[in-house]
């Protein structure tokens, strides 16, 4: 502890409360678009595609900006305001178009202070340290999760789970959401400025970026084709998990992750990203299969599998860019925003799916795209390696 900068343990803090609110959020906006606003499934779809595409797709341009004008407090700063305050505007919110307004307003906060925030934990850590570094700001992350989910579990479970309890549990986002604004404003220093010309900014991929980001297209198929949390969500309440218990669900996607998130980067290290991510897919494919079966035992043991798939595969990539690509930027930025088009294009389509034609055909087509994806990853590295 005594190694890290107070720079990065008041960030940590910051995005302890924000994702703090988050998790009062997510496990039951889904629901309160389906049950209580009466939307339907393509709906919810069209809501989780735009605010992906524009969580993710923001990221290329924030960090773009901060590198050129040297804007990296003040996007940070910005970008929590707007998630802060967008959070509890949900509390007002009577049909799709609102929420999904208001979604893409959150994300959109997300977008811009997410690349500048990376850029701020890196200029305040030791070279020798930046994994301990980014670990420990990803253990406050996942904290926050696991305290908004129980949070959230407590309201339901003493108040609940009805549209008033819902939407007073959006308002109360405010709470959290300004304490990491103030944190953020007043506790965290911005690092010097050093605008660079654009000239001096790479713009050109060299054959190593190349090669790194066809390594990546793998990632973005699956990523298209598996299913999204928020259909997690509506699948446990389909098949008459109460709201009540869907914030547990997710406190055992972030357990899973909090726990496996260390060893499985040590892991890639030892014995390469490549055998990291085959584990990762099947894990993946596991996630959907148990989702497929549709009962509450394999729901909660899909949500487990899906911890695990979210956070190796996410690490490991970010390891496969930073020992790999040559302007390491431009591929970051490339990833984010392609992880934004596929996973955008298969939230709308698998709403559209799971509202014209039922569930049942959404999980199936799931199941069977990403175990074609990883039966195919699986043969293309054996004929390789």
């Amino acid at each position: 502890m005594k190694t890290i900068n107070k720079n990065v343990v008041m960030l940590g803090i910051v995005s302890y409360f924000t994702d703090f609110a988050s998790a009062m959020i997510t496990p039951i906006l889904p629901i309160f678009i389906v049950t209580v606003l009466h939307e339907g499934m393509d709906k919810l779809g069209l809501i989780v595609a735009v605010a992906t595409f524009i969580s993710y797709g923001l990221r290329v341009v924030s960090g773009y900006i901060a590198d050129r004008f040297g804007l990296v407090k003040p996007l940070v700063v910005g970008g929590y305001i707007l998630s802060a305050l967008s959070k509890p505007l949900f509390g007002f919110a009577h049909d799709y178009i609102a929420v999904g307004i208001l979604r893409s307003a959150e994300r959109f906060g997300k977008g811009v202070r997410s690349a500048p925030k990376d850029v701020l934990i890196s200029s305040y850590s030791q070279k020798e340290s930046s994994g301990k570094t980014f670990g420990f700001h990803k253990t406050l992350d996942l904290a926050g999760e696991l305290s908004g989910a129980l949070f959230l579990f407590l309201m339901l479970y003493f108040f609940g789970q009805n549209e008033t309890v819902m939407r007073n549990v959006f308002f109360a986002t405010l709470i959290p959401g300004i304490l990491g604004v103030f944190v953020v404003l007043f506790f965290v220093k911005d690092i010097q400025k050093n605008p660079q010309r654009v000239a001096d900014l790479s713009l050109k991929l060299t054959p190593n970026d190349k090669q790194t980001i066809s390594q990546l297209l793998f990632y973005f198929l699956f990523s298209m084709f598996a299913l999204d949390s928020a259909f997690f969500a509506m699948e446990a309440k389909s098949i008459g998990i109460a709201t009540l218990i869907i914030p547990l669900l997710f406190i055992i996607s972030t357990t899973t992750q909090g726990l496996t998130s260390y060893y499985f980067g040590i892991l890639s290290d030892k014995i390469g990203v490549k055998k990291v991510m085959g584990f990762a897919y099947m894990s993946g494919v596991l996630s959907q299969f148990f989702l497929y079966l549709q009962t509450p035992l394999f729901t909660w043991i899909a949500y487990g599998f899906l911890g695990l798939f979210t956070v190796i595969s996410f690490n490991a990539n970010r390891s496969l860019i930073a020992k790999n690509a040559d302007n390491k930027g431009l591929v970051f930025g490339i990833f984010y925003a392609c992880v934004a088009l596929f996973g955008a294009v298969g939230a709308y389509i698998f709403g559209v799916i799971w509202q014209e034609y039922g569930m049942d055909l959404s999980l199936a087509l799931s199941l069977i795209f990403t175990m074609c994806i990883t039966l195919v990853f699986f043969i293309i590295g054996k004929k390789n390696g």
